[in-house]
């Protein structure tokens, strides 16, 4: 369970960018995350994946305090997370292949496992034919499918995506997302933010609605509309 409790973050002397954000993410379960440019999406996304701790309140996940938490012990629960950043991150010198199945080599799997399942990743996300090809030779969409393969192959406990379908044609997306479903019903939580409202309405997901550096949770599945849950 990842559990946000009155959550602040302010950089500097400035304001807080999000302030008093309470919200609770089930095993499993999936959202989106929407609000307009400046809400603070950034600073929350960077909340859920480790990348900073909160400047106040408190962050539980992985049934650890983040906040409390020293630097090394993070490494590891940062291993359990996913993450498909709008600018993809890849690793320009390894392949594709390689830039997939770093995950996999981090934790320790076996060669030939890695092999057999970033190949078969790689296939059906349309890229067999170009696993040995250096991100910086592709196109941003075949860039953004090795992001969403190597955030996907360890099978994480937390999955974060950011815009995950801006390049893609509809046919794609719409594979991907269909893949972010099955991972749900695995156990993985999920957190999509997007902007593309045609999509939070075909999926029908609950949504974290970021707005001023508050967070609404919106659950149109349960008639629900909710301020500072948890």
């Amino acid at each position: 369970m990842i559990k946000f409790e009155n959550v602040a973050i302010r950089y500097d002397s400035g304001p807080d960018v999000l302030q008093n954000v309470n919200f609770t993410l089930a095993p499993g379960s999936y959202h989106f995350l929407s609000g307009p440019s400046g809400a603070g999406k950034s600073s929350l996304m960077s909340l859920l994946y480790l990348g900073r701790k909160p400047s106040s309140g408190k962050v539980t996940m992985f049934d650890r305090d983040i906040g409390a938490a020293p630097r090394e012990a993070l490494f590891p629960l940062r291993q359990r997370i996913g993450v498909v950043f709008q600018d993809f991150r890849l690793l320009d010198h390894l392949s594709a292949f390689d830039n997939v199945a770093l995950p996999l080599r981090i934790i320790g799997r076996p060669e030939a496992e890695i092999r057999s399942h970033v190949g078969e990743l790689l296939d059906w996300v349309g890229l067999g034919k170009d696993k040995q090809s250096l991100p910086p030779t592709l196109s941003g969409g075949q860039q953004q499918r090795i992001a969403v393969a190597r955030a996907v192959i360890a099978r994480p406990r937390l999955l974060l995506a950011d815009e995950p379908t801006g390049n893609l044609d509809d046919e794609i997306g719409y594979r991907l997302m269909g893949l972010f479903e099955q991972l749900s019903r695995m156990g993985t939580t999920i957190v999509i933010a997007t902007h593309n409202q045609q999509m939070i309405e075909k999926f029908g997901h609950p949504r974290l609605v970021l707005e001023n550096g508050s967070v609404t949770v919106i659950d149109e599945t349960q008639g629900k509309k909710i301020r500072n849950v948890f």
